[in-house]
């Protein structure tokens, strides 16, 4: 175990409980990319911290744990709950979430989620979109383009 890489993954986990983007870039590698199963490749740290402003932003209350983390020299695991309201529809999601990283230069350079598209389309989206269509690759191509254009639109801040 790498405590120190440990106690970065902890730190970054602390810093998205409490919304505190400068903290969570200050863990990010300025090379850093990241993907999950709606924003599948976002590369740089500014375009990363977007993406986090867009995800919170469309969250109302994310509430999130963190548990499991292991470190070694080289990567890390953590799995993660966030709990949070979806803004679009106002239904309640609790979205259970594995993530692998990578680090460089002692921070984040890799960082990647993994969680149910399905599970979560369900829970965010409701009947009968999440229900019916969550599984289908159209449906997931979709809401990745609707993600990606918005995570476009945004101002660098």
């Amino acid at each position: 175990m790498n405590d120190r890489h440990a106690a970065l993954i902890s730190a970054f986990y602390d810093a998205l409980g409490r919304a505190d983007f400068a903290a969570m870039e200050r863990c990010y590698h300025p090379e850093v990319s990241f993907g999950d199963p709606i924003f599948q490749e976002v590369e740089g740290r500014d375009r990363v911290m977007r993406m986090w402003r867009l995800q919170l932003g469309v969250r109302d209350g994310l509430k999130s744990e963190y548990r499991d983390v292991t470190a070694d020299d080289f990567t890390a695991t953590a799995h993660w709950t966030a709990r949070y309201t979806f803004h679009s529809t106002g239904r309640e999601v609790v979205n259970e979430i594995d993530s692998l990283f990578r680090f460089e230069d002692d921070l984040i350079v890799r960082h990647h989620d993994e969680f149910d598209f399905r599970r979560w389309s369900k829970m965010a989206l409701g009947r009968p979109h999440g229900l019916l269509f969550g599984w289908t690759p159209l449906w997931r191509k979709t809401i990745r383009d609707r993600a990606t254009q918005r995570l476009d639109e945004m101002s660098p801040s």
